[in-house]
């Protein structure tokens, strides 16, 4: 009976952990939405979730790093819908369907989806912060790594699937830097945007470079 406590006990402050945790993502999403990502502070999003600094500190290192976490959000959703692809579809065609399933998702607002409101925020950071966005650039996220690692039926160190990360990268990049300066206020800019951006650039690629689809 002692040991059946002690794994609740466990077991509740594991899921107040993860509370916590979800709280002070959710305070950033809410504070970079209204204010910016460089305007955004740690002791504000302390503040906004309800705890202390020093508790934010136990959580997340820095604000970059909870930045990075919302990333790994939509990433994890992307590895997710990966997987559930046909297995034909090559590499990069499949990184297009995903995360346009991903927006889509977000957009009719299913359940599990990512918000939009924190698909946006996050795109919106990145664009704001040279830092992150090379952060987010050279960073190979495992869960989609071994979705597409299994898909191409490779490991993780093949040189052909860090070209297809890559490549990907370069693309939603592309398409974010360009609806950054059309658009002089982020907020302005909708998902449905976003997505046929996407969808423009991907276009564009391949129409120069179509050997590329035959990756394998």
């Amino acid at each position: 009976m002692a040991e059946a406590m002690g794994e609740t006990a466990l077991g509740l402050r594991e899921r107040k952990k993860q509370r916590t945790r979800a709280t002070l993502i959710d305070a950033a999403v809410t504070l970079c939405g209204r204010q910016g990502f460089d305007r955004t502070t740690v002791e504000q999003i302390a503040a906004l979730a309800e705890v202390s600094p020093r508790t934010f500190s136990r959580y997340f290192a820095t604000k970059d790093a909870i930045a990075m976490a919302m990333v790994d959000e939509i990433l994890d959703r992307v590895a997710i819908e990966l997987t559930g692809l046909p297995a034909e579809l090559n590499p990069l065609d499949a990184l297009l369907r995903a995360h346009i399933g991903v927006g889509l998702a977000a957009k009719a607002g299913a359940p599990g989806a990512i918000a939009v409101d924190r698909v946006m925020c996050v795109m919106g950071i990145l664009l704001s912060s040279p830092t992150l966005r090379q952060s987010a650039l050279h960073y190979r996220h495992a869960a989609i790594g071994a979705a597409l690692g299994r898909r191409m039926g490779t490991d993780p160190g093949d040189r052909r699937l860090q070209l297809v990360t890559s490549v990907w990268s370069a693309v939603v990049m592309t398409a974010l830097a360009e609806l950054a300066a059309e658009n002089e206020n982020w907020s302005d800019v909708t998902i449905e945007d976003l997505i046929a951006r996407i969808e423009s650039v991907y276009a564009d690629f391949t129409a120069l470079a179509p050997g590329a689809r035959e990756v394998v």
